[in-house]
């Protein structure tokens, strides 16, 4: 499961409203054992400027899809993680908040994954593909994808069904290969910059207008435009990228602007929110 906006900047992020509720959920629904009351979710999405009607096709598309879990309590519908939806937020909440912008520890190994798939099975190749490249791979040569430091992509991979024909190994580079040349070769540096110049010149220097005027609206948004940025980025190690790296400026705004507008966010999300425990 990925996150579904590849584009930046918050009038992108505003138009996917799956974007905006998984940034919502992970906030004020992970690890709280709670259901929201789908009326409640709308009037949040409305300081978004996101519309009834969009904000139920998401819920909707969401539960059918195994994210969310719908709860009856009289005439009112409530919406919880399902495990499924718990893992992917758990995944985006480590990115957020644990892993950092900059790989200054990594020792030196890299996980290669090889596979080879026959044509009639494009739509697990793209799948395939599409899970690595959300848990930091990008492909070398061929069926060759690679990733710096040691992944475990077991749960990743598992539902896939992929047999013998996916190979899993943890190597280092040997003469005449080193590491610099597997960086330059299988990731696009000057993507991953552009990606954080973007989001800087999207939010470096306070609120966006487009943010308006909303604590609650803004921190969505915030948490929504950063995610798209950090899960695109391999986090390779910082003695192989350029000097100035702006992964580093773009995480200090990003921290910054999340600490000055999560108290008054949880003060409106307190009031709005009508919660059930599960």
């Amino acid at each position: 499961m990925t996150f579904e906006n590849e584009g930046g900047g918050v009038a992108a992020a505003a138009a996917r409203p799956q974007s905006l509720m998984f940034s919502f959920l992970g906030i004020y629904v992970l690890g709280r054992g709670v259901a929201v009351y789908s009326g409640s979710i709308i009037d949040v999405f409305a300081r978004l400027g996101v519309s009834e009607e969009a904000v139920r096709s998401t819920l909707a598309r969401m539960t059918k899809r195994n994210l969310l879990t719908r709860h009856r309590r009289g005439r009112k519908a409530y919406f919880g993680l399902t495990p499924h939806a718990t893992q992917v937020l758990e995944d985006g909440r480590r990115r957020v908040h644990d892993t950092g912008a900059a790989n200054r520890d990594w020792d030196g190994t890299w996980t290669a994954v090889a596979f080879s798939l026959p044509n009639d099975q494009g739509r697990t190749r793209h799948d395939l593909r599409s899970r690595l490249t959300w848990a930091g791979f990008a492909p070398l040569q061929g069926g060759l994808w690679i990733a710096p430091g040691t992944k475990d992509v077991t749960q990743a991979l598992a539902t896939l069904d992929l047999g013998d024909a996916v190979t899993v190994l943890q190597s280092k580079p040997m003469g005449p290969t080193d590491s610099a040349d597997l960086v330059r070769r299988a990731f696009d540096i000057d993507a991953v910059a552009a990606r954080y110049q973007a989001f800087l010149e999207q939010w470096d220097g306070g609120w966006p207008q487009a943010a308006g005027a909303d604590n609650l609206a803004r921190q969505i948004l915030l948490h929504t435009d950063w995610l798209q940025v950090i899960r695109r980025d391999p986090h390779l190690p910082a003695e192989h990228l350029p000097e100035e790296w702006p992964a580093i400026r773009a995480e200090q705004v990003f921290r910054l602007l999340d600490r000055k507008v999560a108290p008054g966010a949880a003060r409106l999300a307190a009031d709005l929110l009508d919660e059930i425990e599960l």
